[in-house]
């Protein structure tokens, strides 16, 4: 538990050295907790996944993009 609350605790301090685009540098996150948490229920805990599982880390991971290309045209 400790371990986890000191990674958040980092999280939400690198989100202060940029808070113009804290809200992207948030939904890249987002990202990669999907598709981590996507391949822990793979891989350690032996889920088959579904085709629902993969349309909808598709349709978070392509959010993602979206929000995070902002940074190229602002």
């Amino acid at each position: 538990m400790l371990p986890a609350a000191l990674s958040l605790m980092l999280f939400v301090w690198l989100l202060t050295l940029h808070p113009s685009a804290s809200g992207r540098v948030y939904a890249a996150y987002g990202g990669v907790y999907v598709a981590t948490a996507l391949l822990w229920l793979r891989v350690v805990d032996g889920v088959k996944l579904s085709t629902m599982d993969w349309l909808g880390a598709g349709v978070a991971l392509l959010g993602m993009l979206i929000i995070v290309s902002g940074w190229r045209t602002t």
